[in-house]
C-alpha cells in the first residue's frame, strides 16, 4: 500500500524548502503527499521577503478534508504559522494516537528569515507532546530547552530535558556544529522500545546548497516510519536521502540553493531482503575501444581509470562497468545493492547459500560479500550508501 503522508507546513515560493521540498521528498520515496498549508512565503535562496499566515480555520479545514477521506499513515509538521494554529493542530492529532508524527520546529529559514514568533515557539511544547520525534537543529534546541548547547554534554542535557518534559524523542541535528564531521544524535524516552541515545556521524558535505535540509529530513523520516521502519532505521534512511540530495544539488540561485531531490531516484528504495540490481561489470581486452563503444551507445561515463576500469550510468541510475580482463578472472560480475547487507547474508546462509567471501568493509567505501551462482557466475552483494553514485573519483560533466 502506498504510504499516505500528511504534511502540515508553509509554502516556499523558491521551491527549495517547505511544502515544495516535502512533496518532492515524499514522492521520491514512494509516498502520497497530502498538504495543509499554514503560511505563504515570498522567498528565494537569499531571503524571506514576506510571510502571510493562513488562517487557523483554513489550516484545520485542509486537515479535516484529507483525514476524513484519505487518511494518513504519518504526519510531518513544519512551519506552523501561528500559536493558535499550533494548539489547534495538536488538539486534532491527539485524536490519532497511533499515527507517527514528526515535528520539525521551524523557527528561522536557511537564508535567515524569521518564520515563528515567540508565542508560536512557546506553543511548540504542545506539538512536541503529540510528536513521535522532534527534530531541532542546535539553535532550535537552545530555544526549545532554554538551556546551554555549548558542548556535547550541554547538548545532551538540553535534549534529555526536552525528552523528559515533553515525552517526544528528540533528534538533535548537528549541521550547525563545527568541524569536518556532522553528528546527529537521537535521544529517546527511558525504558522505551528504542535505545536511550544513538548517533550518526558522517563527513561534512561542504556546500551552500542546503536550503530545505531540515524539511527534507523530517519528511523522509515520516515516510519511512509510515513504511514500518523503526525510528532509528527511519532516521538512518532519511539521512542518506538528504546527503544524496545535497550531492545532487543543481546549483540554482545566488544564495543557499535547493537540493537535488529529483536526482535521488530509487537509490533508497531498498528492502532488507530484496537486493536491487545495480550494475554489471564485464571484462574487456581492448580497453580504449570498449570505453569508446559504450560512450557511443549514449551511456554517461562517470568513472575513468584508464587502462583498468571505467563506469557508465544509464537513465534511471543503473550503472555498467568495464574492467581489464586480467584483473577480474575474465568473467563478468553482477552487482546487487542491499538495504542491509549483513541481514541479507544471514538470511541467505540460513537457506543454504554458500559465500566465497564474508561481508567486508572495502577501502572505496562499500561493504560487500561475494558468492557464485550455480552456473559459475560471479555475484557481489553490497551496501554503499551515498558512495553508490557519488564516489570521490566520479567524473563531473564528462563528455559523452
Amino acid at each position: 500500500m502506498t504510504p499516505r503522508i500528511l504534511i502540515i507546513a508553509g509554502s516556499d515560493s523558491g521551491g527549495g524548502a517547505g511544502i515544495q521540498a516535502d512533496i518532492r521528498t515524499a514522492t521520491m520515496l514512494g509516498a502520497h503527499a497530502m498538504t495543509a498549508i499554514t503560511a505563504i512565503t515570498a522567498q528565494n535562496t537569499r531571503a524571506v521577503e514576506a510571510v502571510d499566515p493562513v488562517s487557523t480555520d483554513m489550516v484545520m479545514a485542509q486537515i479535516d478534508a484529507v483525514l476524513s477521506d484519505i487518511g494518513a499513515d504519518a504526519v510531518k509538521i513544519g512551519m506552523i504559522g501561528s500559536a493558535k494554529t499550533a494548539h489547534a493542530v495538536a488538539e486534532k492529532l491527539e485524536e490519532f494516537p497511533g499515527v507517527p508524527v514528526v515535528f520539525d520546529p521551524v523557527m528561522v529559514a536557511t537564508s535567515g528569515g524569521v518564520l515563528a514568533d515567540d508565542l508560536t515557539i512557546a506553543a511548540f511544547e504542545r506539538l512536541m507532546r503529540v510528536a513521535t520525534v522532534t527534530t531541532p537543529n542546535l539553535p532550535e534546541l537552545k530555544a526549545l530547552s532554554g538551556q546551554s548547547i555549548v558542548d556535547r554534554d550541554a547538548q545532551r542535557d538540553s535534549a534529555r530535558s526536552l525528552v523528559a518534559r515533553r515525552g517526544s524523542a528528540v533528534l538533535v541535528k548537528g549541521g550547525h556544529g563545527k568541524g569536518s564531521q556532522v553528528t546527529d544524535r537521537l535521544f529517546c524516552p527511558e525504558h522505551g522500545e528504542n535505545p536511550p541515545e544513538m548517533e550518526w556521524r558522517d563527513a561534512r558535505i561542504e556546500s551552500d546548497e542546503t536550503h530545505g535540509t531540515g524539511c527534507t529530513l523530517s519528511t523522509a523520516i515520516a515516510v519511512e516510519l509510515a513504511k514500518d521502519w523503526t525510528l532509528p532505521e527511519a532516521i538512518a534512511r532519511a539521512r542518506r536521502f538528504v546527503r544524496i540530495a545535497m550531492l545532487s544539488a543543481p546549483g540554482l540561485g545566488h544564495g543557499h540553493g535547493p537540493m537535488g531531490h529529483h536526482d535521488v531516484r530509487l537509490d533508497l528504495n531498498l528492502s532488507r531482503f530484496a537486493p536491487m540490481l545495480n550494475q554489471v561489470t564485464v571484462p574487456v581486452g581492448d580497453f580504449a575501444a570498449a570505453e569508446r563503444f559504450y560512450r557511443l551507445l549514449g551511456l554517461k561515463q562517470i568513472v575513468r581509470a584508464q587502462p583498468r576500469y571505467a563506469r557508465f550510468e544509464a537513465e534511471g541510475g543503473a550503472t555498467f562497468s568495464i574492467e581489464a580482463a586480467e584483473e577480474m578472472d575474465g568473467r563478468p560480475v553482477i552487482f546487487f545493492e542491499c538495504g542491509d547487507l549483513d541481514m541479507t547474508v544471514t538470511y541467505l546462509k540460513a537457506q543454504g547459500v554458500v559465500f566465497d567471501t564474508e561481508p567486508t568493509d572495502q577501502k572505496w567505501g562499500w561493504r560487500d560479500a561475494r558468492l557464485t551462482d550455480p552456473s559459475g557466475n560471479a555475484i557481489c552483494l553490497y551496501q554503499a550508501g551515498e558512495m553508490r553514485r557519488f564516489p570521490p573519483w566520479r567524473i563531473e560533466d564528462a563528455d559523452g
